[in-house]
Order: C-alpha cells, then structure tokens, then sequence
C-alpha cells in the first residue's frame, strides 16, 4: 500500500509537473522553427519530423542589434538593482536588528508601511522627479526606481533572519573585541547567506520579467528585452522568428539563475520552519 500510495503521488507529480513544463517546450520547439512552418503546422509536428527544427532564429537573433542591445540593457538593469537592494537591506536589517538608536523602531514601521504602498502610486510624481534630474529615460533611473521599491520587503525580510541570530554568538564576538563590521562582516553575512541568496533570486527575477517601469522609465537606447519584445509584437504581430528565440532567451536566463542558487534558496524559505 505504502508503494501504491508513493506510485500515485509521483504519477500526480509528473503530470502536474508536464502541463507546467509544456509551454516552455512549446516556446522552444517554436523558436527553432521557420515562419512558414509555424504559420502553417502547430509547434508538437516537429516532435515527429526533428528536420524542421535549426538555429537559423537564434543566429538571427543575435544579429538583430535591437535585441541584442535590449538584452544588455536588461543585465545592466537587473545586476546593479539586486546587487544594490541586497548590500543596502543587510546594512539597513542589521542596524534595525542589532543595533540601538534614537527611533529605531518607529523607522522600521515606516518602512513595514512602505510595503502596501502600491508601485503605481509612484511612477508619475518619480518620473516627473527624473525628468527634472536628467535621469528619465537612462538605465541608472530605471535602476533607481527598482532599487527604491525593492528596498522595503528586501530591509523587512532581512531584519526578521538577522533578528534570529541567537544574541550570545555576537556578544561572543564583541568580547573578543570585533567591531559592529566585523560582526557583520564575518558572522552576520555568513549566516545569513540563505537568505540573502532568497532575496537576490526575488530580486533578480522581478526585475528581469519587469515591463511596466520599463516602459514609463526607458527610451529606445535603454529598454530591457520584455519592452523590446513588446515592441516586436506591435509592429510585427506574427514576427514569431524573433519573438519566440528572444521570450525564450528571456526565459532561460532567471531559470539558469534559480538553479545555480537553488540550494541557497530553499534554505532561505525553510528557515525558521523548524527547530
């Protein structure tokens, strides 16, 4: 029975599992065939007749210097945002966890109300603020209006983990005379590497997948690749040789991310779940 159960539960597993994974293998058998093939036979006949299938679309792609400078702007948005969040939130969790100052506590209230704050609320009065500043339309505002909205959660999940650290560790380090940056440095960080590596994927996948501050903050020379696949669509409508190689480039890029810090990230969710 015991075996029974396991088999069922798998089989369920699968299945749920394949409906999940379709898209994506619909996405990519797409990607590699030819316009005429798509507009006159769905994507699964190449399932049974593997010729259609090549990377003339990708070969295209890459010679196609709008996508390709779309997908730069999107690593040059996306890595300095999450890098920025993730340094400024651990300063900003440690200093509401451990140490003392005058409003403490209120401060980190405003920040918890921050979160219900919603991102459009934000985008006219920020973009009239950028336009003022010379910032409108250039990739450091698009990184400044992500940074700014990403900081609330990011300041609030991490004060929580650092808040679990048992106190007797740092005042063990702090009578053997380290500093508040060498215990941050040396004993903080390194326990909280869970969920900092939670923090960064959430980052880091929001930030890539993000259309709409694109489209409000970025011209044509620094718009990521979900505006400019956006634009494609718009212009083109069935240009499926360029929008199916360039969603799936989109696609791969925060997966192959999730499962190089997959084991970080688990240990992030699970912490504190259990003694």
């Amino acid at each position: 029975m015991s075996f029974l159960r396991r088999g069922i539960v798998q089989a369920l597993l699968a299945m749920i599992a394949l409906v999940w994974i379709t898209p994506a293998l619909g996405l990519f058998v797409s990607s590699l065939r030819s316009e005429q093939e798509n507009s006159s036979s769905g994507w699964w006949t190449a399932l049974t007749r593997p010729g259609q299938l090549s990377i003339d679309n990708y070969t295209a792609l890459l010679q196609n210097s709008g996508i390709t400078q779309a997908f730069w702007n999107t690593v040059l948005i996306s890595v300095p945002t999450t890098v920025s969040v993730v340094v400024i939130a651990a300063l900003a969790g440690y200093a509401f966890a451990w140490l003392e100052f005058p409003g403490r506590d209120w401060i980190f209230l405003v920040v918890v109300g921050l979160l219900v704050v919603p991102i459009q609320i934000g985008l006219l009065p920020v973009a009239k603020l950028f336009g003022s500043l010379g910032l409108f339309g250039t990739i450091p505002g698009v990184v400044l209006f992500h940074v700014a909205y990403g900081l609330p959660f990011a300041v609030f999940l991490l004060r929580n983990y650092f808040a679990e650290i048992p106190k007797e560790m740092l005042e063990a380090a702090r009578m053997d005379g380290g500093g508040e940056w060498r215990i941050f440095t040396r004993v903080v960080l390194p326990l909280g590497r869970p969920a900092l590596a939670s923090l960064g994927i959430f980052q880091f996948l929001w930030v890539w997948n993000d259309m709409l501050v694109a489209l409000i903050f970025a011209d044509v020379g620094s718009q990521p690749l979900t505006v400019a696949l956006q634009s494609e669509m718009r212009q083109f409508g069935t240009n499926i040789e360029i929008l199916a190689p360039g969603a799936f480039l989109s696609l791969i890029v925060p997966v192959a991310v999730f499962f190089a810090f997959q084991k970080h990230f688990v240990q992030g969710v699970m912490a504190g779940s259990v003694k």
